[in-house]
């Protein structure tokens, strides 16, 4: 399935400056869906939220695994 257009009216000098700003507006505008439906629905951002940890439990898993053997990268130019 594709994404879906959407026809969206902004005020031009907002846009330009947001555009100017190297603002990517697709991404602020999907987050700023996704916080108003947390916010509108807080048990639903909750189930949301555990299906995509179900979901993607196997690969965080592999991730934290390979962490573990491996560590982070960059580690050895932490000054902390």
């Amino acid at each position: 399935m594709g994404e879906p257009e959407l026809n969206l009216h902004l005020d031009p000098t907002l846009l330009a400056q947001a555009q100017t700003a190297g603002v990517a507006i697709e991404r602020v505008a999907e987050s700023a869906i996704r916080l108003a439906l947390a916010k509108a629905d807080p048990a639903a951002a909750e189930a949301r939220a555990v299906k995509w940890a179900e979901d993607n439990a196997e690969g965080i898993a592999d991730y934290n695994r390979r962490i573990r053997e491996r560590g982070l990268i960059g580690t050895e130019f932490r000054k902390w």
